[in-house]
């Protein structure tokens, strides 16, 4: 890993390496587990969007009194305890064979892993200087990003194989790295508790600065894109199309490593209201692009005809390609699991016969 994606020594350096501890199987796991869910458990696409659905609706929900326990009851311990849950909850998906316990587990995962965001960003308050802290988060999304493009390759390895062994290894691989960010988080100092509210201070009171609750509900919008390469374009490659299974793997390599090699670069001219309006435009374009470039791998011939592998390799490609060109200049979150909102692709070639699985 290059020294000019990590942030500074002390502190920063040590949220770095927490974040790149569990974004390894994190990234294997965004690569199979749509996969796994279907073709080895049998959990239909519209079980998996539904579970999915109400799953981060929880999560997104229970992540605002998480975010404020952080606050009142100091952010290291919050993190470590929600690292611990988040930890568990994947390593109950290797014991999970219908609907139901996956919606349980899925709101669990959710719950855990929104509070933990929030707790992560209670530490970064706490720990880096103002002035300091757009340039360290920004090192800690392209950290993030070096983990889950290592992790995908790994997963990528996994849906070559496509054995249940393969998958319930990525599973247990996903678990231990949150194991080992609980104990990375312990290395970090502890952070003073933030104040109670004040006598007159309503609860809500962020609310009611209408400009930061308007651009809060539009970046929400903009998260219904995070489904798209960790679900939905699993799905489709593998059930509609004849392209290599490894192709999931390498176009989410492509978008985690397209973010982290501009992540930095990005954020040094961010220094303002103004300069950061500048980079959400960049934002707004570049998933308009990428919107745009997607939907014209159903439009492409395939290397042989009607195989709908050129259609695959030729679409999704640019599409993807397009994507880091936005999320550098927002967020720079990589695509996680969420509300299902794509509608069912066309028609395509015979899908691909799933390969016989062992025993469980």
């Amino acid at each position: 890993m290059s020294l000019r994606i990590l942030p500074p020594a002390g502190a920063p350096r040590v949220l770095a390496a927490a974040q790149l501890s569990n974004s390894v199987g994190d990234g294997a796991f965004y690569v199979c587990s749509a996969l796994y869910f279907t073709r080895i458990i049998s959990l239909s696409p519209t079980q998996i969007g539904l579970g999915l659905t109400l799953a981060w609706a929880v999560g997104s929900v229970a992540g605002v009194p998480l975010g404020a326990l952080a606050d009142r009851r100091g952010p290291r311990g919050t993190a470590v305890l929600l690292a611990l849950a988040t930890g568990i909850a994947v390593a109950s998906f290797l014991f999970i064979r219908s609907f139901v316990p996956f919606l349980l587990v899925m709101c669990l995962y959710a719950t855990a892993q929104c509070g933990l965001a929030a707790a992560r960003q209670a530490l970064l308050a706490g720990l880096v200087d103002r002035a300091a802290r757009t340039g360290v988060l920004a090192h800690l999304q392209s950290t993030l990003n070096a983990g889950l493009a290592l992790g995908a390759a790994l997963g990528g390895l996994t849906l070559q194989y496509d054995t249940r062994e393969a998958y319930l290894a990525v599973f247990a691989l996903d678990a231990v790295g949150f194991l080992i960010c609980t104990a990375v988080l312990l290395l970090l100092p502890a952070v003073t508790p933030a104040p109670g509210r004040t006598g007159g201070e309503p609860r809500f009171a962020v609310l009611r600065d209408r400009p930061y609750a308007v651009v809060t509900f539009l970046n929400a919008v903009l998260l219904l894109r995070m489904p798209l390469l960790s679900l939905a374009l699993p799905l489709w490659i593998v059930a509609r199309t004849d392209a290599p299974s490894w192709l999931v793997s390498a176009l989410f390599v492509l978008n985690t490593l397209g973010v982290m090699a501009f992540q930095v670069r990005t954020a040094r001219s961010v220094t303002g209201l103004r300069t950061a309006t500048r980079a959400v435009w960049h934002l707004a374009a570049g998933h308009l692009g990428g919107a745009g470039l997607a939907p014209a791998g159903g439009a492409v011939p395939g290397d042989r005809a009607g195989d709908g592998r050129g259609g695959a390799l030729g679409g999704t490609g640019p599409g993807t390609a397009a994507r880091p060109v936005g999320e550098r200049g927002g967020d720079g979150t990589p695509d996680r699991p969420g509300v299902l909102t794509t509608s069912p692709p066309p028609p395509a070639p015979e899908p691909r016969p799933a390969r016989p699985q062992a025993a469980g």
